[in-house]
């Protein structure tokens, strides 16, 4: 029986199939834009979502993980950001390589000062390590709140989760990067990010569903989450949820109420290079990255927003406070 997480990971597949390449166990170049950016980019703007995909001789994945993706590089990076005008970029820890954060430290540092990270520790990650992440670029960490990872949906070890990675960032200028799946991770952290101490951000749209509309349980509870500036919500990877390729009309509408809410809490970001999983596929051969236009996703954010100060807000000033650029 499929789990909610591979229902998830065939509606993206479906939803981009338009722009995914056979399975080979070659590797590929990752997606460069294809559609020019249609609107003047303000300067300093910063793509919030993004993965690096080593030289596995170099940055081994892990033994754990669930898949095995194609390479995606720095120098990749680069072109992509030359043509979406972006000045910036998030470089996000990915699931492959556990809590070694090797490979996107590494990645940090070739960029330089317009890049910062988000890492994935565990309770063995000394404070020491953390310092030295921090003098690395790193800028927050990241959970999951999964029940395909967890177990089924705990509240109360959701909860646990959550107030652990805000007790080992305490003093530090970091933020808390929660994965959720769906809103009633969302609903079930509801008390614990208003009362926490440090910044918190839900990526992915914080696990909302296009299907269910805006009326969908627990979307009232992001709102507000979002009005209250308790919350940052980034609007990333619409193909991950959509099933109305290429241009995702059904993820409008709750891009839109999220952005009227509180346009100084949204981020956005590409996902590049938009890995993905494919329910028994041997972790032995690699599956190919999604071929998304990227430049035709970041002119949709200029359509879900009302005008040129709310995308500087979301793609300059937002990322400048939340990642001390």
């Amino acid at each position: 029986m499929l789990s909610r997480r591979d229902l998830l990971i065939r509606a993206g597949m479906a939803g981009a199939a338009a722009f995914a390449r056979p399975i080979t166990t070659a590797f590929a170049t990752a997606a460069q834009p294809s559609t020019p950016v249609n609107f003047n980019v303000p300067a300093g703007a910063c793509d919030c979502h993004t993965h690096i995909f080593g030289d596995p001789r170099r940055f081994p994945f892990a033994a754990s993980r669930s898949y095995t993706p194609e390479s995606a590089s720095v120098a990749e990076m680069r072109s992509l950001h030359r043509a979406l005008h972006t000045e910036r970029v998030v470089i996000v820890q990915p699931t492959v390589y556990g809590t070694d954060n090797s490979c996107t430290l590494d990645a940090i540092k070739q960029i330089g000062s317009g890049a910062r990270g988000i890492a994935v520790i565990s309770d063995r990650t000394s404070n020491a390590e953390l310092d030295r992440m921090h003098r690395g670029g790193i800028r927050g960490i990241r959970i999951h709140v999964d029940p395909d990872i967890a177990g089924p949906l705990d509240p109360e070890f959701t909860r646990q989760q959550f107030k652990a990675a805000v007790d080992r960032i305490k003093g530090r200028d970091w933020h808390v990067e929660v994965v959720a799946s769906q809103l009633a991770e969302v609903e079930a952290l509801r008390e614990e990010v208003m009362a926490s101490a440090v910044a918190v951000s839900f990526d992915l749209f914080g696990g909302a569903q296009p299907s269910l509309g805006v009326h969908q349980p627990g979307f009232d509870t992001l709102l507000s989450l979002l009005h209250g500036g308790k919350a940052y919500v980034n609007v990333s990877g619409p193909y991950r949820i959509s099933k109305q390729a290429p241009d995702y009309p059904d993820v409008a509408p709750l891009a839109k109420a999220l952005i009227a809410a509180n346009p100084r809490r949204i981020i956005w970001g590409s996902d590049w290079p938009h890995s993905r999983q494919i329910p028994g596929h041997p972790v032995s051969e690699n599956i190919p990255l999604f071929q998304i236009d990227d430049g035709r996703d970041l002119n949709r954010l200029a359509i879900w927003t009302s005008s040129a100060a709310q995308l500087k807000l979301i793609l300059v000033e937002n990322p400048a406070g939340l990642y001390g650029f």
